[in-house]
């Protein structure tokens, strides 16, 4: 057996080498100089005091060394790992006082406060912009009309002057409620849940004696699919004017009047050839583009997203009444004369506040209806 090996010399061992453990140290206590946070002081910990260390590995190393050589290299690992553990807790108390300041800052309570103070809430923009819609034509002499929202067909429909046949009338475009006697579909019942607010034009005219100035808006049902251009529910304003003399002129100034005073000056509107069987001679109403005022048609300089560069956005129909709903109704059509347009008020919000999705309009999310305030 042969003799301990007194002269086995530590340094030779490469962890245990004076300038090898200094080297561990200090990169240790550049680590924890360098860590931001407590999370960052927690690796730094585990990467250089734990098992797997440098200097947890080097100290493994003394317990092979021979007894006169341990002492030696046992007080260079110690010290390296004493000053090690020293600025770790020195940089936690130094972290931990940062959180605490942090803290004091950031979730401060003042007591001086109400306690009970409501947040601030805000109006749907679909009520604020119709009743915006509602001051443009009260302040020309218009009377707001309402109507009920589960109507009979005959006022939906057959006072309209649409054919038994029409496709309107169908189940694939129409909510019918279903009846006292039980029919699965609804269909054949004679009441709907209104298409238009149209039939609010009908009663106008049945109620009222001419000359008739009124503006109906309110909530309609189809039987769309809800997507970022459709909804089944969702709202309309139209109008009606009944007077003597009435023509296509009046119901063109009354159009640019109305996207002047909701868009702008310099607005104005066009009409295109259309049929609707309530209105004769019937027309789509198109209105400037708010954005390039048509600056943008044949200007490749210059093109526009909104309207696709044509310079005019299509907004909703019109036209003079049907003397055959004037008849309907009771109204001498050789006496009186009227006009009638309608469109649809989410469609009017998408245009003036740059709105692209009509789910964002039901959905009920507060953050939607926020940005637009309390405006009364």
């Amino acid at each position: 057996m042969s003799a301990p090996n007194k002269s086995y010399d530590p340094v030779e061992v490469e962890a245990l080498k004076p300038e090898e453990i200094a080297r561990r140290r200090d990169e240790a206590l550049a680590a924890i100089a360098a860590a931001g946070d407590l999370e960052a002081l927690r690796e730094v910990k585990v990467a250089h005091t734990g098992d797997r260390s440098p200097l947890a590995l080097a100290n493994r190393e003394i317990g092979a060394l021979p007894p006169h050589a341990k002492a030696d290299a046992g007080k260079r690992v110690g010290q390296a790992r004493g000053q090690v553990n020293q600025a770790l807790k020195a940089r936690q108390e130094e972290l931990e006082a940062e959180r605490d300041a942090r803290v004091l800052v950031e979730e401060a309570v003042d007591v001086t406060l109400p306690y009970d103070r409501t947040p601030v809430g805000a109006r749907h923009p679909i009520t604020t912009l119709s009743e915006r819609i509602e001051d443009v034509f009260v302040a020309m002499g218009y009377e707001v009309a309402e109507g009920p929202e589960v109507e009979a067909e005959w006022f939906n429909f057959d006072a309209l002057n649409f054919p038994p046949d029409h496709p309107a009338r169908e189940m694939q475009d129409t909510f019918f409620v279903r009846g006292a006697k039980g029919d699965q579909d609804g269909e054949g019942s004679g009441v709907v849940l209104r298409t238009h607010t149209s039939p609010v034009q009908i009663r106008s005219m049945i109620d009222r004696e001419p000359p008739i100035y009124v503006i109906c808006p309110g909530r309609t049902f189809r039987t769309d699919e809800l997507d970022a251009t459709h909804t089944p529910v969702f709202h309309q304003v139209e109008l009606l004017a009944i007077d003597e003399g009435l023509t296509m002129a009046d119901l063109k100034g009354t159009l640019d009047h109305m996207v002047r005073a909701l868009f702008g000056e310099g607005m104005s509107t066009r009409l295109r050839p259309n049929f609707f069987p309530f209105t004769e001679p019937s027309a789509e109403m198109d209105m400037l583009c708010y954005v390039c005022r048509g600056e943008s048609v044949g200007n490749p300089d210059r093109p526009c997203r909104t309207c696709s560069s044509e310079g005019w956005i299509e907004l909703g129909g019109c036209g003079m009444v049907n003397p055959r709903v004037l008849i309907a109704c009771g109204v001498d059509p050789d006496r009186y004369s009227g006009f009638a347009f309608g469109f649809g008020i989410e469609r009017m919000l998408m245009f003036r506040h740059n709105v692209e999705d009509m789910r964002d309009m039901v959905e009920g999310d507060v953050r939607f209806t926020r940005p637009f305030g309390m405006e009364i």
